[in-house]
């Protein structure tokens, strides 16, 4: 390559803004270097430090706590099964499954009146953590939300004047009204403000069998009324876009975004009535975390006649086709499924329940690492967890 020379003159005002510019050659290419003019820095971006330091850990193993028992007494228990194991992180109720805030917010907040005080002081609660090293994840449940529903009926969903409720008693929001998106992601930077290092969400979807539902209930659309799309395609757009709205919404925090999605959205190419696109919500966040209990999958899935005693093979399956998917992503977020450690007493009614004990965690932990996952979620709602596991099989 030949090797040329060059000047550039930078000009203010008249003669007396000139500046010398020194040119360098060298292997080909040109340095220039100002000898006194600098270009402005670039403004920096904001970024949130709530004081509190974290390392992420080798493989997040972590294990849920309701906001009772990272309240109460059983947190320092929680807090030392976790250091005796290879488990080092907790994912902690911040907005809990009938919409209500775990701790206390000050009286001229927004969101006072969905605050409880199950969590008396979570700044201490987090300085712990801080100390253990054990990673913080808050979980926030969206979509679900009985508290706001009731609330706000007008973005909830409604059925003969009234808001609609499941057969369990529990009320949803509707994921097409956009300030219902605003108000679960002001409630996630604020528990990112506490420092946790991620935010969770759950629930991200419309309720479970809604197609059978969506013309019966009255309900808005939303910006989507006129999206020329067909239903389905309209609850995913909504679901997809909420999901890419707070990944960038939370973006001056700092913190990763992870979503819980069923198991089986993995495997089809969405789940229709609840508006769940497994790529399209894994290209928008940093972790999806795959509900995969065996419990929770019909008889015959992969073949397996009954799948919540056959633990392994359940994970193994499900791991090889979730592997598939997320291949085919230009930027596939890490894989970190919840897998099941707790019993499902109500599929044996009338004969002898199948217990879930050291053997059937270990087995779903293997058939993860079988097929190179490392991270996972242990789910118990009552947050009593196994003994004698290993968690991490590769020590």
């Amino acid at each position: 390559m030949s090797v040329g020379l060059a000047s550039v003159v930078l000009a203010d005002e008249g003669e007396k803004g000139k500046e010398q510019v020194k040119n360098v050659a060298f292997h080909g290419k040109f340095e220039t270097k100002l000898s006194e003019k600098k270009l402005p820095k670039p403004v920096p971006r904001f970024t949130y430090d709530s004081g509190l330091k974290f390392e992420y850990p080798d493989a997040v193993r972590g294990i849920y706590l309701t906001g009772h028992s990272a309240g109460n007494f059983r947190f320092k228990n929680l807090i030392k099964h976790v250091n005796q194991t290879e488990l080092n992180a907790m994912v902690i109720d911040i907005k809990e499954d009938n919409g209500y805030i775990t701790y206390k917010l000050p009286k001229d907040s927004p969101y006072y009146d969905a605050s409880q005080n199950y969590i008396s002081d979570p700044k201490a609660m987090l300085k712990r953590l801080e100390k253990e090293q054990i990673y913080p994840i808050a979980r926030v449940v969206v979509f679900k939300d009985t508290h706001l529903a009731e609330k706000k009926p007008e973005w909830s969903f409604k059925e003969n004047g009234k808001v609609w409720k499941n057969g369990k008693g529990d009320a949803f929001v509707n994921p097409f009204i956009k300030d219902v998106w605003k108000y679960n992601v002001e409630i996630a930077k604020e528990a990112a403000k506490l420092g946790f290092q991620e935010i969770q969400f759950d629930y991200v979807r419309f309720p479970e069998g809604f197609e059978k539902r969506d013309v019966e209930l009255k309900y808005s659309r939303g910006d989507y009324d006129e999206a020329g799309l067909d239903n389905v395609q309209e609850r995913v757009k909504a679901v997809t876009e909420f999901v890419a709205y707070a990944k960038k919404e939370l973006e001056p925090f700092g913190v990763d975004v992870s979503v819980d999605i069923f198991g089986y959205s993995a495997t089809i190419k969405e789940a229709p009535g609840i508006g769940q696109n497994f790529s399209k919500i894994s290209s928008n966040v940093d972790v999806i975390s795959s509900m995969i209990y065996p419990s929770h999958w019909g008889p015959g899935y992969f073949d397996i006649p009954f799948p919540d005693k056959k633990p392994y093979k359940l994970v193994n399956e499900y791991a090889k086709e979730e592997k598939k998917v997320l291949s085919k992503l230009d930027k596939a977020p890490i894989s970190r499924p919840w897998i099941q450690d707790f019993t499902a007493s109500w599929l044996y009614a009338g004969g002898s329940t199948f217990t879930y004990g050291p053997k059937q965690v270990q087995d779903q932990i293997d058939a993860l690492y079988d097929n190179g996952i490392y991270e996972f979620l242990l789910w118990d709602a009552g947050n009593t967890y196994t003994e004698g596991v290993d968690y991490d099989p590769r020590n």
